[in-house]
């Protein structure tokens, strides 16, 4: 039986009688346009749901991976904190804050985090895990094991990455950018009183040239969900787009294997396709005369406070890099640097020397993604990523097998953010503490790294305290050699030095 389509923009709009809106409308306020009443276009304000309501007390839920789509409110974190632990790759949840998306999507305490979007983290680095969310923007998609599940997982099996689900490769839900011809946006809508809505493309149509596959499931327009609209908001919806509208669809493949996983079909899993705009990978190395550029905190396009540059001085390498000014800054060395003042902002630029790699977008990217409520930093091209230099503080392998070299320079207090300790069995010198979003975390160093060499000269005597007391007054960089341990290994000496007074750091993201 063939199901019956309504061609966008065709037919009558009829009157409808205004509906009293729930008190609760904050989102739907912000991402439609105000309308007065018109005797044909009508008045529809419709409910506007983002997320399956779900059960978050039942107890089946906890036991097997859930999926938390977490939205940042404005100015505002997710409304979690995430812990280190100690000699561990687990990544749990210390604490989560009443009245926030966190709650909200029933994230609790003690759960593992085991994928960030599409990137299966169980067994990254925290730093990694921390530069994830962040790199997700407003929008970011938790895969979490409860804490009795995740430990019966590993005293059974060891690992818990069998667990994690995950979409097979290139099975993503696509954003669409379609620009009408004269054949329209080249498609027409199942007809229903209310979503899901799947598409019906025209043959060479406009909506297939942008990527749209057949078939495909309507998720959202222009960045607001329209799983719940009716047929009459989905249109207006569509009316108000102008010539070009973004979708994000779903096809036929991906919903299928969502619906398998129990998986929402969530924007921060989407790939682009024919998008208007895209962020870009700065690559400078400093000139006689500096790079070449201001950097001023301001308000973009959606009224948050960002950073940005200006005054591009023609011909230095800021300018001969790309640089345009009104970029605005996204991410310094692959770490977003959306939530940073702009003092935090300049040391992190500063702390890479001579050569620094910079993300932007020009203030047209800037309103597309702010209008879909999706980073930059998910659409960065991956041949762009791998073009770009190595920062002057990232892990670099040495000669030495299990020894490594990292470069550091000193945070806006002045510190490179890690502590030494020395014991008198095993290497005297080691990591004791390393500060999250510090120089050292972001160079590699793991506690209980045992230290080899400082700037070129070996260490691990008693009498070379006395030159390591020093280094705080060194010129930058701090060059250092480690030695780390395995897991099994940290463990075993964490337990030998137990008298040390260890604390775990957490992050509010």
């Amino acid at each position: 039986m063939e199901v019956p389509a309504q061609r966008v923009g065709e037919g009558n709009v009829s009157l409808l009688l205004p509906r009293l809106c729930p008190a609760d409308l904050r989102d739907t306020a912000l991402l439609t346009l105000k309308f007065k009443f018109n005797p044909r276009l009508g008045i529809d304000n419709p409910v506007l749901s983002l997320a399956e309501d779900q059960d978050h007390s039942d107890p089946w839920n906890l036991q097997r991976p859930r999926f938390c789509l977490l939205s940042k409110e404005e100015e505002k974190s997710f409304g979690f904190h995430l812990q280190q632990q100690l000699g561990k790759t687990d990544h749990v949840v210390c604490r989560v804050d009443p009245g926030t998306s966190a709650q909200r999507q029933g994230l609790r305490e003690g759960d593992r985090i085991l994928a960030v979007n599409s990137n299966f983290v169980a067994h990254e680095d925290y730093a990694v895990v921390v530069r994830h969310i962040r790199a997700s923007g407003p929008r970011v998609l938790l895969t979490v094991l409860a804490q009795h599940v995740h430990d019966v997982v590993h005293t059974q099996q060891g690992s818990d990455g069998f667990l994690c689900p995950t979409l097979g490769s290139g099975v993503r839900p696509r954003l669409c950018h379609v620009v009408k011809d004269e054949g329209g946006f080249g498609f027409s809508v199942t007809h229903g009183a209310r979503g899901p809505f799947w598409l019906v493309l025209t043959a060479g149509g406009a909506a297939e040239r942008a990527g749209v596959p057949p078939g495909a499931r309507l998720l959202e327009v222009n960045g607001v969900c329209v799983e719940k609209f009716t047929s009459n908001q989905l249109n207006r919806k569509l009316w108000q787009s102008g010539d070009q509208v973004t979708l994000l669809v779903a096809g036929l493949d991906v919903e299928e294997q969502c619906h398998q996983l129990g998986m929402p079909l969530a924007a921060p899993l989407a790939e682009g396709w024919a998008l208007p705009a895209k962020p870009r990978c700065l690559n400078i190395e400093k000139g006689p005369q500096g790079f070449g550029f201001l950097l001023r905190e301001e308000k973009g396009p959606n009224g948050h406070l960002g950073q940005f540059l200006w005054d591009v001085d023609p011909g230095l390498p800021a300018d001969k890099a790309g640089m345009k000014a009104g970029d605005r800054l996204v991410a310094v060395a692959g770490e977003s640097v959306d939530g940073l003042g702009h003092e935090e902002t300049v040391s992190r630029i500063r702390e890479q020397g001579s050569c620094v790699s910079l993300v932007v977008v020009d203030p047209e990217a800037d309103r597309f993604f702010s209008m879909v409520r999706l980073s930059p930093l998910l659409f960065l091209e991956n041949a762009e990523v791998a073009a770009s230099p190595p920062a002057v503080d990232a892990v670099e392998p040495s000669g030495l097998e299990d020894s490594r070299q990292c470069f550091l320079y000193p945070g806006p207090g002045g510190g490179y953010g890690f502590r030494l300790c020395c014991v008198a069995s095993g290497p005297c010198l080691f990591i004791s503490q390393v500060t999250p979003g510090g120089s050292a975390a972001r160079a590699g160093l793991q506690i209980g790294d045992a230290v080899l060499e400082v700037n070129g000269y070996p260490v691990g005597e008693a009498s070379d305290l006395d030159r390591l007391q020093q280094l705080p007054e060194a010129e930058p960089p701090l060059c250092l050699k480690l030695a780390a341990r395995n897991p099994q290994g940290l463990e075993a000496w964490i337990s030998s030095v137990s008298g040390e007074a260890w604390t775990l750091a957490s992050e509010l993201l």
